[in-house]
């Protein structure tokens, strides 16, 4: 590897490449004190810190101090000083608009978040039935003889399980972390050395609830992040990342920590710990009993597990709901519990809307998705599927009220509502909402002011944005809907004919149908697609994951997109006002994403592009990409809307096929 060729990547934005070369270069580099090995160490003190490598790049630094070169020692305590800064590309600072003279004053939450207890209560409640009564049906499986006796074993299996989850998750959650993200315990001082007042609030806390000071965690990662698990509040982990105390001012980490003590002062987190176990539990009496079924042996023992399995699967099903029903609750009710104990409501707004943009950040510096936001995303304090939007605004933030246009889409759309039914966390903007009302119960300015929000809010066309929105609900599933209303109606003709071929056939026909319609809706047409930026289109409250915006942008590509790992075919695009997913579609489907992730994404990314596409947002925005042109004449041709037109087309062939060949 030569030292002008990783000059070269980091010059272009390519800042892992040039890592990756620079070290290469600095270890097969014989003479350390020639001008081209210096060159490498200072060029790779930079892209450490450009790919988020604080802690490498703070200890080269270190060294090129010692060095004897007078230009090189002033060079290196110059840039000693970035390490000790927030990031370079940093925003312009919001204004704080302060904080209650007092802490602990008590606010009222009202509707805001519902009832955690009655919600880990029910959570809890049914999950215990639901193993009960599965646990009931393994035992009735086995044959027991003795239906007393069937109950005590069911009921014994459950405590068991209910014991040994509560007990040995977090030690076994204590082994994955250190294993897969190197997380390492520390003591309250070096958190008191990063963040003073954190450490003030965690004796506060602690002395004032008489729990233990919970055991302390850092990971080395820039992506800012903070979660708590456990099973006793006196035995629990609090564990947060090194980017936490890179992206936030020393009062809103202290927010964040507060946030995290609330959840243990609430004993959420152990709820949390348990009903997450028992879901597991049900997927995995689902997976067993369901083998049972298809095996050969007794028919009785055969049905019973059948029955079994389906009765596991729509128990995990509910369970998985119920437990994010939980997981929404409880972070409601720990923002309420850091507003209160802090008295800076303002501090966690900010650090919410921060963490999103170190989240998106730290995603611009790397080709692949963070393993540590991606495992820990029910854990964590901020959902970093929604990172994108919030993160966005944040970054061109002159004013708060560009943040504020973004969250409209959160409080006012009604595809909003039903997204966050399958999100770990409240959507961004409503806890943004509940921290206001608590900052203006507390007599303080608003920093993100809801009010005018909520205000613009009531003045969008609601026929708009309700007109059609239980019409797209079902056109959302439309493949679903047809398959199932083919099979009823070829179950009812089949009554006055003897053409089998009417059961295979009207499902293929209906599926087909519900492809062809739902495409004319999520694909319309892109010729007069407008020129615009990633901001624009997130400001937009009407938009809907269901009917795509035809949209043009501008910018460069950064990386991989979030669905993407090594071979991964999606890409992140960049411009001046944010980034924005890029979904891609091969022409020979997964075998041509495979291909093109694995042949040709790495050599777009860096490049300046144009894209057009059709503009979705859920919990995460995102654009299905139609066309890419980069700067020096490559094209890439996306095809979602030919698929979905084969796939539609070839299922009703396919039914019609069916229905006349086994009518003969």
């Amino acid at each position: 590897m030569s030292l002008q060729s990783g000059l070269d990547a980091f010059q272009a934005g390519r800042y892992q490449e040039a890592v990756e070369i620079l070290e290469k270069f600095s270890i097969n580099c014989i003479n350390q004190d020639s001008s081209d090995y210096i060159s490498a160490q200072m060029c790779l003190t930079k892209a450490y810190k450009a790919t988020g490598e604080i802690e490498k790049g703070r200890s080269l630094c270190q060294k090129l101090i010692t060095s004897q070169n007078p230009k090189v020692r002033t060079w290196a305590e110059k840039a000693s000083q970035f390490f000790t800064q927030k990031p370079d590309n940093q925003p312009k600072t919001i204004h704080k608009a302060g904080r209650a003279a007092t802490t602990g004053v008590k606010i009222a939450m009202g509707s805001i978040g519902g009832n955690l207890v009655l919600a880990s209560a029910v959570t809890m409640t049914l999950m215990f039935g639901m193993v009960l009564v599965l646990g009931l049906n393994l035992i009735f499986i086995v044959g027991s003889e003795n239906p007393a006796q069937g109950l005590f074993f069911a009921i014994a299996i459950t405590l068991i399980f209910n014991i040994a989850a509560f007990f040995l998750s977090p030690w076994f959650m204590d082994l994955t972390q250190g294993w897969l993200y190197q997380r390492r315990w520390v003591d309250l001082a070096e958190v008191e050395s990063l963040s003073p007042e954190t450490a003030k609030i965690i004796r506060q806390i602690c002395r004032d609830k008489n729990l233990k000071t919970p055991r302390l965690g850092i990971i080395d990662d820039q992506n800012p992040t903070a979660f708590t698990y456990g099973s006793l509040p006196n035995s629990a982990r609090l564990v947060v990342s090194q980017g936490l105390f890179t992206y936030l001012d020393d009062d809103e980490v202290a927010t964040v920590y507060a946030h995290e003590l609330g959840h243990i002062v609430h004993w959420d987190f152990a709820v949390m710990t348990v009903a997450s176990t028992l879901v597991q539990i049900c997927y995995l009496i689902y997976s067993t009993a369901r083998n049972l079924g298809r095996g050969g042996g007794d028919s009785r023992i055969k049905d019973a597990a059948q029955s079994a399995a389906f009765l596991a699967y729509v128990f995990y099903v509910v369970g998985t709901y119920l437990l994010l029903y939980l997981s929404r609750t409880r972070e409601y009710f720990a923002d309420h519990f850091a507003a209160e104990t802090t008295g800076n409501p303002n501090g966690l707004s900010r650090a919410l809307v921060k963490i999103a943009y170190g989240i998106l950040e730290e995603g611009a510096r790397t080709k692949e998705p963070s393993q540590l936001v991606e495992g820990t995303r029910a854990l964590g304090i901020y959902d970093h599927k929604a990172a994108t939007s919030t993160g966005t605004a944040y970054r061109v933030a002159s004013d708060t009220q560009k943040i504020g246009r973004v969250f409209l889409w959160d409080m006012f759309n009604p595809w909003g509502w039903w997204m966050e039914l399958s999100s770990t966390h409240p959507l961004t903007g409503k806890r943004v909402r509940a921290l206001s009302n608590y900052a203006e119960q507390l007599g303080l300015a608003i920093e993100f002011d809801m009010g005018k929000v909520v205000g613009e809010g009531k003045t969008l066309n609601k026929k708009r944005l309700y007109g059609n929105f239980f019409l797209d609900i079902l056109l959302y599933g439309a493949e679903t809907i047809g398959f199932f209303a083919g099979l009823l109606l070829g179950m009812i003709l089949i009554l006055n004919s003897s053409n089998s071929g009417l059961v295979l056939g009207t499902p293929l026909i209906g599926l087909g149908l519900g492809i062809l319609i739902k495409t004319l809706v999520m694909f319309p047409s892109y010729q007069q697609a407008p020129a615009t930026d990633v901001l624009t289109l997130m400001s937009d409250p009407y938009a809907s994951p269901l009917r795509g915006q035809p949209a043009k942008i501008a910018g460069s590509l950064i990386g991989r997109g979030d669905a993407g790992y090594k071979f991964g075919s999606d890409l992140k695009i960049q411009d001046r006002s944010g980034m924005l997913y890029l979904h891609y579609s091969s022409r020979f489907g997964p075998i041509g994403n495979f291909l093109f992730g694995m042949t040709r994404v790495q050599g777009l990314i860096g490049e300046q592009v144009g894209a057009v596409g059709w503009f979705r947002r859920g919990i995460a925005p995102w654009m299905d990409l139609i066309q890419l042109e980069s700067d020096n004449g490559t094209i890439v041709n996306s095809y979602h809307r030919f698929w979905a037109l084969i796939l539609g087309s070839g299922a009703i062939i396919l039914g019609i096929f069916l229905v006349i060949f086994l009518s003969s």
